[in-house]
């Protein structure tokens, strides 16, 4: 599913138009990335928990030359299911 067709959808459950629908999604993403920029955790309770992991500085290998380089510490986002919608999904 693309974003247009979650608009629509979004729209549609909620009986609303999709332009506001649109907002709506749009503030909602924009929000959890910039609570994740701040280290936050966005926890929705029943469907999942947004947050960050800590990846530290690693050795690995350049699959050209096999020489040895060394991987920058990073942060990435992690998304956690809930156990409502693990349930939802496995039937």
């Amino acid at each position: 599913m693309k974003k247009t067709e979650l608009i629509a959808k979004v729209a549609a459950a909620a009986g609303t138009d999709e332009k506001t629908a649109g907002r709506v999604i749009n503030a909602f993403t924009d929000t959890v990335a910039s609570e994740l920029a701040k280290g936050e955790k966005v926890q929705l309770t029943g469907f999942g928990t947004f947050e960050v992991l800590d990846r530290p500085e690693r050795t690995g290998r350049n699959p050209f030359n096999n020489e040895e380089i060394t991987i920058a510490a990073s942060k990435s986002p992690r998304f956690k299911a809930g156990k409502s919608l693990k349930d939802k999904v496995n039937g």
